[in-house]
């Protein structure tokens, strides 16, 4: 048999993730204020992009043939500029606006001055307002407080017990029960029996396990019914009502979707994010660095990596468009009625719609919300399972969650719906769905068991 060498040409395809692919699928990704971060991190190393100013005449021009003849050959680009319609409907808005709230330290320490103390009572009582945490609790010991500020620790017992008085009731307390005691004590509450429940059956209390507290207090249940709703009236966290705006997280919807008569108009919010160009100046001197051959390829590398994020950004644009319009489209029942017409759907049904993979769907999806007529949804809300029904077509098991609710809200507290019953009811409607099921749903919609739900 002959052996030996040679040389043979062999075509193959084979997908590369070069470095601007990867950059493409990042983008895609993120959501409206990351995108704007990241365009903000570009602008920092890339000295060829800059944001649009108000003169429309310093955006580069696509008629700029040598600088497309030299650098652009084998790059399909579309644009030189990543548009935007920006949405002006509240741009004046008195919402955009948030006064200076008063935080719980200014709150305390003001209360605290119009207090007549000593210089030494006055000092030990902002050494317990600063060691404070957000809830109000207080986070040292006495002992601690007494050697940082040289004081016996019944002065400063005296002196915290003063602040105990303070508004918010139940601040500067070192535990919940100490915190609900004084509280009751302020309100003029002085009954035994709820001392030795907050004393000794909160974890019964909040496990509603009424029969034992009862049994162990030698009372009805009713009176533990009773109790149980004049600790709810009590706040046990009483610094939260200073620290919520500091907890507030507002979302910047990445696409709209506005209602015109019957029909849905979908726009992507561009508005969070820059306008982009090329600097005009570096193209002015890539024009005249022809004897410059390192500085012509450091200028050109830059402007390849300019071009390709303002197609990844217009490409995002168009895919988070067309993967929006699609689920739109499909679910327009939902938009129109409510959340009890919402079809389960899944992300190979918009992939194939769009005539995308799945995996470009799941990332255009990924972490992004849509503000509608009906309120501002996560889109990956839309993507939903569903159990079949006697006719032959699926429910979503939102519209599920949805009926679940509508059952649980209207039952009588003293006699709260099962999650049988409620299967029961769903399966005379046609829907097949099995208990272990309702309770999954239940659970998800954050909502007790029927025991905890009863009322004595």
């Amino acid at each position: 048999m002959k052996m030996g060498f040679n040389l043979t040409l062999e075509q193959t395809q084979k997908l590369i993730m070069t470095q601007e692919l990867q950059q493409a699928i990042k983008i895609l990704q993120l959501s409206s204020l990351e995108l704007r971060e990241y365009i903000q991190q570009q602008l920092e190393t890339n000295p060829l992009i800059e944001t649009k100013e108000e003169d429309p005449e310093s955006s580069a021009s696509v008629s700029d043939e040598s600088i497309i003849s030299r650098l652009i050959k084998n790059m399909e680009y579309n644009k030189w500029e990543y548009e935007y319609q920006e949405d002006n409907d509240n741009d004046y808005s008195y919402e955009n606006y948030v006064a200076n709230e008063t935080t719980l330290r200014d709150h305390l320490l003001f209360q605290l001055h119009v207090t007549i103390l000593s210089d030494m009572h006055r000092r030990i009582g902002e050494y317990i307002i600063e060691s404070l945490d957000d809830n109000g609790y207080l986070t040292a010991t006495i002992e601690e407080i007494s050697s940082e500020v040289k004081a016996d620790a019944e002065e400063v017992q005296k002196v915290l017990a003063i602040i105990q008085t303070f508004d918010p009731a139940g601040v500067a307390c070192r535990s919940i029960k100490e915190c609900l005691a004084v509280q009751l004590q302020i309100k003029g509450i002085d009954d035994p029996v709820v001392k030795e429940v907050v004393e000794n059956h909160l974890e019964n209390l909040a496990d509603k396990r009424f029969n034992q507290i009862a049994k162990d207090l030698n009372i009805s249940t009713a009176d533990v019914q009773r109790i149980y709703d004049l600790i709810k009236t009590l706040e046990p966290k009483p610094g939260r009502a200073f620290n919520s705006s500091t907890n507030i997280k507002y979302i910047n919807p990445d696409v709209i979707v506005k209602q015109v008569d019957d029909e849905f108009l979908v726009m992507v919010n561009d508005s969070t994010a820059p306008r982009l160009i090329i600097n005009s100046y570096y193209r002015n001197i890539l024009n005249n660095c022809e004897d410059q051959p390192n500085t012509s390829k450091y200028i050109t590398s830059k402007l390849e990596a300019a071009l390709w994020l303002i197609r990844s950004i217009e490409q995002r644009r168009m895919t988070l468009y067309k993967v929006v319009n699609a689920i739109v489209e499909y679910q327009k029942d939902f938009f129109l009625n409510g959340i009890r017409h919402l079809k389960p759907l899944t992300l190979k049904d918009i992939a194939n719609k769009v005539g995308v993979h799945e995996s470009t769907v799941s990332r255009a999806t990924n972490g992004k919300y849509v503000e509608t007529p009906r309120g501002i949804f996560e889109l990956k809300f839309f993507f939903t399972s569903g159990v079949n029904s006697v006719f032959g077509e699926e429910i979503s098991s939102e519209s599920i969650k949805e009926v679940i609710k509508e059952m649980i809200d209207g039952e009588d507290p003293y006699k709260p719906v099962s999650d049988q019953k409620i299967t029961d009811i769903l399966n005379s409607r046609g829907i097949n769905i099995s208990r272990r099921t309702v309770a999954k749903y239940r659970d998800e919609l954050g909502i007790q068991s029927s025991s905890r739900r009863k009322r004595y």
